[in-house]
């Protein structure tokens, strides 16, 4: 996610920009972004980072130009704000595969590009794109059911798995579809029943769905694993209410 600007020579408006937007969506190096300047200069920069970058002609739009705007020979400049960037390729390579080919990729990468889905999931909840995040959670999901081969490869595919679970149910309350939130929470408590974000997420999914006996069961429960959870305590007296 950046901002940029771009500017010609002796020019004060930039001929491109999307400065004016107030949150840039997600753009891909070679797909969305394909001056052959900037995504060099990208990969150079941090989260956080702004940089201006001149351009000649062979790292911008070359002895063409790009007519009627951008004249031949032309050398520009482009002001980046790096926002937020997530790197996807061994996620994107993986997802290339065949469902054979992904059977036998390392449990280790498959962690990795699970974790990848997720945090993509992350990005998208935290600017309120549901529907998407919850996209994203599911394919984190998909990849997660192989067989181990191990007890210690169990522990670390139902970490991975937990944390998927809870941010597909705390993404189906945000989308008004409690029963879904439900059965993502009963899914975590298979794997940790004592686990409090779990149980809290299940009591709120059926305090929506106006079922109280369960909603105090579950929130009860996670009272007892922590009592002094604000939010715990502040949805049993909204039950109560």
């Amino acid at each position: 996610a950046v901002k940029y600007s771009g500017y010609l020579e002796h020019w004060d408006e930039p001929f491109c920009t999307n400065c004016y937007s107030k949150s840039p969506g997600l753009m891909k190096l070679g797909k969305d972004i394909t001056l052959g300047g900037l995504e060099i200069g990208l990969m150079t920069m941090k989260k956080g980072e702004v940089a201006r970058f001149v351009f000649t002609p062979d790292y911008a739009y070359g002895r063409q130009g790009c007519p009627p705007l951008i004249p031949p020979n032309a050398t520009v400049m482009f002001e980046v704000e790096v926002l937020d960037f997530l790197d996807s390729e061994e996620s994107d390579t993986f997802f290339e595969l065949t469902a054979e080919q992904q059977d036998t990729f390392p449990l280790q990468k498959v962690l990795k590009v699970a974790a990848t889905e997720r945090e993509f999931g992350n990005y998208l909840y935290r600017k309120r794109h549901f529907e998407g995040a919850k996209d994203r959670y599911k394919r984190a999901f998909s990849i997660l059911g192989r067989s181990p081969s191990s007890e210690a490869e169990q522990c670390q595919i139902d970490a991975s798995k937990l944390l998927v679970l809870l941010n597909l149910s705390l993404t189906y309350l945000k989308l008004e579809r409690p029963a879904q939130a439900l059965a993502y929470g009963e899914k975590a408590l298979e794997i940790d029943q004592r686990n409090a974000k779990a149980l809290f997420r299940c009591g709120q999914a059926c305090l929506c769905m106006t079922e109280y006996e369960k909603a105090r069961d579950f929130l009860v429960r996670a009272q007892h694993v922590q009592p002094f959870n604000h939010d715990i305590n502040n949805e049993l007296k909204k039950l109560a209410r």
